[in-house]
Formats: structure tokens, C-alpha cells, sequence
């Protein structure tokens, strides 16, 4: 199956799986998984019965259960309201909803392309604002 191709894998709630997961399509985890967990083109969902205590890569992450692992994405990282996460993440963008709980650290990733569009956007207007008095660099002309 292609990724994208609108079917997602389940590893039901009365599952345990320990060691390594890879796989190059959507995948929904609901029961217990210790070890890795490795979607490099794929999107990971973490489902409200279950508890991963697993680092995991995927192209997107949605957490609604428990994991404790670092995080590391592509995209994008959702942390919906009521799951637990311990762990570092690493994404390219991360939204936490009201009552999800998140120990551990954050580092948001920009891709070239997006990088070179902030600071091309950030250059007319700080140049905008120089000309304005009590600007960081306008009091110096």
C-alpha cells in the first residue's frame, strides 16, 4: 500500500508489541508498543488507549494517548487535549491543545525554503521601522 492511498494500519488496544516498528504507510497505534517506531513518509496517530513508551519519527504525529519518547517529524505534531507526552520534540510546526500535558523540550525545525521566505519577509519590515522614531536602529540616524 502507498502512503496516501486513504488506508491506515491498526495495532489494536489489545496489542503489545516491543522492539522495532518501520513502515511507509499511515498507521494508528491504540495498544502498547516499547521500542522505535519509524514512518519517514507517513503520519503516526497515537490513540486515546494507548501507551507507547517508544522514540518515534514519523511525517506527522497525533498524540490523544500517552507516550513517552521524543517526537520527531517533518511536519507536523498535534497534541490533542488529554494525552500525556514525555519527551523532546522535534517538528517543523506543533500545536497543543487545552489539556494535553507535554514534559520535555521543543525545537522547531524550519525548512530552507520557509526560512528563506521569514527573512525576506522580516527584511522590508525592519527596514520600514528604522525610519520610525524609538526604533531599535532609527534613534542612530
Amino acid at each position: 500500500m502507498a502512503a496516501g492511498d486513504g488506508t491506515t494500519a491498526t495495532i489494536g488496544k489489545s496489542v503489545q508489541i516491543r522492539g522495532e516498528v518501520k513502515g511507509n504507510e499511515d498507521l494508528l497505534v491504540d495498544g502498547l508498543v516499547e521500542g522505535t517506531i519509524t514512518l519517514s513518509e507517513s503520519r503516526l496517530s497515537i490513540g486515546a488507549n494507548a501507551h507507547v513508551k517508544a522514540n518515534v519519527a514519523a511525517r506527522d504525529v497525533v498524540v490523544v494517548g500517552t507516550l513517552n519518547g521524543d517526537i520527531s517529524a517533518t511536519g507536523r505534531v498535534e497534541l490533542r487535549s488529554g494525552c500525556h507526552v514525555t519527551g523532546d520534540i522535534r517538528a517543523g510546526r506543533l500545536s497543543i491543545e487545552e489539556n494535553a500535558i507535554f514534559s520535555g523540550k521543543v525545537d522547531l525545525v524550519q525548512s530552507s525554503g520557509s526560512a528563506e521566505k521569514g527573512s525576506a519577509a522580516a527584511a522590508p519590515s525592519s527596514t520600514a521601522s528604522a525610519d520610525k522614531p524609538g526604533a531599535l536602529f532609527g534613534a542612530a540616524k
